[in-house]
């Protein structure tokens, strides 16, 4: 009897345990899916005005936070790159907590994806937005609204098996 409360209390910690262990860690919940995006207005990184949320509408877009201290956001590149080349969607990139100059010479070592980048120099909009780490990337309908977001590198399995549904007006 004396140890049958220690026993219960360790028998639902493991079940516990073994139902975080089933969990896909990049599988983030956003309360911020089906809601329109965020509101920011912040500088391009080419210095050519501002970009903003209504910059945003019109078309379904790509927004992926990256920087140029992101060993991950390397990972994504090559994607990025093939999708822009396809014209698949609309890449906006949003430089995450990184230097102007950093940001520029990793894209011209390594190519340009985005059509637009806005530079998040202190994280404010991404932590609008959610973001705790880079790289993040979410899926806007043509209405501003977020209908997915990604944490960690995208990969040729998760475009397929989240995004490209999803842009095609199902669900996966």
């Amino acid at each position: 009897m004396r140890f049958l409360l220690p026993a219960a209390a360790l028998l639902v910690l493991l079940v516990l345990l073994g139902i975080g262990l089933t969990l896909d860690p990049r599988t983030v919940p956003s309360p911020l899916i089906g809601k329109p995006a965020p509101t920011f207005s912040l500088p391009r990184l080419d210095g050519e005005g501002t970009l903003s949320t209504a910059d945003l509408d019109g078309t379904p877009v790509l927004v992926n936070f990256f920087a140029s201290w992101c060993t991950p956001c390397l990972e994504e590149h090559p994607l990025l790159m093939r999708l822009s080349r396809e014209g698949a969607v609309r890449l906006i990139g949003m430089n995450y907590k990184d230097g102007a100059d950093d940001a520029r010479r990793w894209l011209g070592r390594h190519g340009n994806p985005y059509a637009t980048i806005a530079r998040d120099a202190e994280g404010n909009a991404g932590l609008d937005w959610g973001v705790y780490g880079v790289p993040e990337t979410y899926l806007l309908d043509a209405a501003g609204v977020i209908l997915y977001k990604h944490v960690g590198p995208l990969t040729e399995a998760v475009w397929s098996a989240q995004f490209l549904p999803r842009l095609a007006g199902g669900t996966p």
